[in-house]
C-alpha cells in the first residue's frame, strides 16, 4: 500500500463526515383583513372551519380583526399558507362576502 491510496481513503471519510447545514423553509403568516361588509359570524365560521380554532378562540381573532383591521390567524409553511388563503376566498366569493385573506413571509 502507498501513500496516495491511505490519503485518499482519509479524505473519502472526512467527504462523508462533511454536510452542508439544510435551512429551514420560511413561514409565512396568513391574516384576516377587516371589511364593513362581511358578518361577524360569518369570520367565526371560517376560522373555525379553515384553521381548525375553537369557538371562543374565533370569537377572539374576529375580535381582534375587526378593532385593529388585521389579525394573524396562523403561521404555515409557504404551500399550506397559499392553500389556506386560496380556500378562505373562494369560500367568502362563494358566500358572496368581500372577506379578504392574505399571506406575507414571517
Amino acid at each position: 500500500m502507498n501513500n496516495d491510496d491511505s490519503d485518499r481513503e482519509g479524505d473519502l471519510g472526512l467527504a462523508a463526515k462533511t454536510r452542508p447545514k439544510t435551512q429551514k423553509p420560511p413561514l409565512y403568516k396568513v391574516m384576516l383583513l377587516n371589511d364593513d361588509y362581511t358578518p361577524m359570524e360569518f369570520v367565526v365560521h371560517v376560522l373555525q372551519r379553515f384553521f381548525g380554532v375553537t369557538h371562543a378562540q374565533s370569537v377572539e381573532i374576529m375580535l381582534t380583526v375587526h378593532k385593529k383591521g388585521v389579525a394573524v390567524v396562523g403561521v404555515f409553511s409557504r404551500e399550506i399558507a397559499e392553500t389556506k388563503v386560496t380556500q378562505v376566498m373562494d369560500y367568502a366569493q362563494r358566500n358572496q362576502h368581500p372577506l379578504q385573506c392574505t399571506m406575507e413571509k414571517e
